[in-house]
């Protein structure tokens, strides 16, 4: 018996390019593709890419959304291309909208100059701070101390969160979501002795005060991150370290 015939679906692709080298400011460039409705968004650029427009510049890597190179703003909103389908953002004859992430510097297309989020990712000091002597064994960790931790472990710094806030976009001195949700991760551990310094990080103008609770963060992470929860949690918690 033979195998059904696969459904394509007829796409028209608008893609906002960028050449610095050549153009004064961003322009939509509409493509027309085929594509299954299972097909992810990222199969979609690759076969404009590789197909119709070699020029296309944007990141990718994993394919999986583990490694969050390819955030993107698709049909207004911030996704990871290789977890978005096709059948969730347009039906046949239907259009599918990308763009580059907002608030930080387009290189060309869809790249970003990803240095400013990483400088406010170093500045919480991402990594574990103990200087007591080593247990022979490992640090033991209670459940519950693990469960506290357990959502903010879970950040791949894509950066969707922090490029749909509107304070970082406005304001590039905000340390954004990312940052903070870095910083819950290793405030919350029990075995980091840092937790001080990182609370006075996230006391300053630039840290968590700034946040005006808008859920664009929480909403635009493709991990499910319980993001204003976890910046509302820091915020108590500086606020417990001064009282």
């Amino acid at each position: 018996m033979a195998a059904p015939a696969l459904t394509m679906l007829k796409l028209k692709v608008k893609i906002l390019r960028f050449d610095p080298e050549v153009d004064k400011k961003a322009k939509w460039v509409t493509y027309d593709v085929e594509a299954q409705a299972a097909d992810r968004v990222v199969d979609v650029i690759n076969e404009i890419k590789w197909y119709q427009e070699p020029g296309l510049t944007y990141r990718r890597s994993c394919l999986h959304g583990i490694c969050g190179s390819d955030a993107m703003l698709i049909n207004g909103r911030n996704r990871l291309a290789c977890k978005t389908l096709v059948r969730d953002v347009a039906k046949d004859g239907g259009t599918i909208t990308v763009e580059p992430i907002r608030g930080l510097k387009v290189e060309k297309d869809l790249l970003v100059d990803m240095e400013p989020f990483f400088d406010s990712y170093r500045a919480i000091m991402p990594y574990f701070i103990n200087e007591s002597p080593a247990p022979a064994a490992e640090r033991i960790q209670t459940e519950a101390e693990a469960d506290l931790m357990a959502h903010s472990s879970n950040c791949i710094l894509c950066a969707c969160c922090t490029t749909s806030c509107p304070i970082f976009w406005v304001n590039g001195s905000y340390l954004g979501p990312a940052a903070i949700v870095q910083a819950h991760r290793f405030i919350f551990d029990s075995r980091d002795e840092a937790t001080q310094q990182r609370l006075n990080i996230m006391n300053q103008n630039t840290g968590v005060w700034r946040c005006r609770t808008a859920y664009n963060c929480t909403e635009a992470c493709p991990r499910d991150i319980p993001i204003t929860q976890l910046i509302e949690e820091v915020k108590r918690a500086v606020m417990f370290q001064q009282s």
